[in-house]
């Protein structure tokens, strides 16, 4: 079933967060911290959400990143209930569509919690002091990638590298829930 994160809660600041990456470090968010933006992605390896836009993701992140804005991806689901989320999945997922920036797994759920997030992918989208300034999709691909979209997670990060200030006019992202633990 599809979820929709709420649109931007502009200036909002980001969590504090320490976890384990799928390369073996612990990373925290002042470490993974890009001089002009950082961008938050909830994701997971299941999601055929996230399949469909995985490589799209990582291209853009490496453009990002030439820009100042440093990229982290986040899993939160519960690997008991959905077993393809697990840590080693991970670093398979990681490999496979070589990721270029950390992708960290959020085990006890806390810091997606913390950040409310919603579904896979929720991107977050923060300013160079951590504020919040998009809450969007990555373009308007669904379940299957649309060649030639246009690129608003990229445009609007590149707005925040820029300015310090995302766009007024964003898209919420849409993606399968996050799976909770059972409580």
């Amino acid at each position: 079933m599809a979820a929709f994160p709420p649109l931007c809660d502009f200036g909002w600041k980001a969590p504090a967060f320490s976890l384990p990456g799928v390369d073996g470090k612990r990373h925290t968010l002042e470490s993974l911290r890009g001089p002009k933006g950082t961008l938050v992605a909830f994701i997971c390896n299941h999601c055929p959400y996230v399949k469909a836009v995985i490589g799209r993701l990582v291209s853009e992140a490496a453009e990002l990143r030439r820009l100042g804005v440093s990229s982290v991806a986040i899993c939160s689901n519960d690997p008991v209930s959905h077993p393809s989320d697990n840590f080693d999945n991970m670093k398979i997922f990681a490999e496979k569509h070589a990721f270029t920036f950390p992708y960290l797994h959020d085990a006890a759920q806390e810091v997606a919690r913390a950040y409310d997030a919603v579904c896979t992918p929720d991107f977050f989208g923060f300013n160079g002091k951590l504020e919040l300034q998009y809450r969007g999709r990555l373009d308007e691909s669904k379940t299957t990638l649309v060649p030639n979209a246009k690129r608003e997670l990229f445009e609007a990060m590149e707005l925040v590298a820029e300015t310090g200030q995302g766009p007024r006019a964003q898209t919420a992202s849409m993606g399968c829930s996050i799976k909770w633990k059972a409580a």
